[in-house]
C-alpha cells in the first residue's frame, strides 16, 4: 500500500505561480511512475481526471496534457520520495483538483492522493 499526500492548494492570481508537491510513503525508486491529474471541483467520479502530467520515475520520459505543456513541470526527488508540479503562466482554466498518483508494476496497482484544489482568479 502507497499513501500520497499532496501539499495544499489554494488561490493563485491569473498569470501566477503555484508548485504542488505530493509525498510518497515508500521509496519512489519501488515506482513505476508518477503523475498528476486534475478534474473540476465537486467531480467525483476517477474516470473524469483528466491526466495533466506524468514522469516514469526510473528515467526521463514525460508526457502533458496539451493544454499545459510549455507551462507545468513535473519532477521528482528521490531523496525525498516526493513528486512536484510546478505551474507557471496560471489561467482560470486550471482551476481544478490535482491528484498525485503512483503506479507499481510487481503487481500491478495504482494509488491515489487525496486530492488538492487550486483556483485561479483575478
Amino acid at each position: 500500500q502507497v499513501q500520497l499526500v499532496e501539499s495544499e492548494g489554494g488561490l493563485v492570481q491569473i498569470g501566477g505561480s503555484l508548485t504542488l508537491s505530493c509525498t510518497a510513503s515508500t521509496n519512489i525508486n519501488n515506482l513505476y511512475n508518477m503523475a498528476w491529474y486534475r478534474a473540476p471541483p465537486g467531480e467525483q467520479r476517477e474516470e473524469q481526471r483528466e491526466l495533466v502530467a506524468l514522469r516514469v520515475v526510473g528515467g526521463t520520459f514525460e508526457n502533458y496534457a496539451d493544454s499545459v505543456k510549455d507551462r507545468f513541470t513535473i519532477f521528482v526527488d528521490h531523496a525525498k520520495n516526493m513528486a512536484f508540479l510546478q505551474m507557471n503562466s496560471l489561467k482560470p482554466e486550471d482551476t481544478a483538483v490535482y491528484y498525485c498518483r503512483a503506479q507499481v508494476m510487481t503487481p500491478f496497482n495504482t494509488y491515489w492522493g487525496q486530492g488538492t484544489e487550486v483556483t485561479v482568479s483575478s
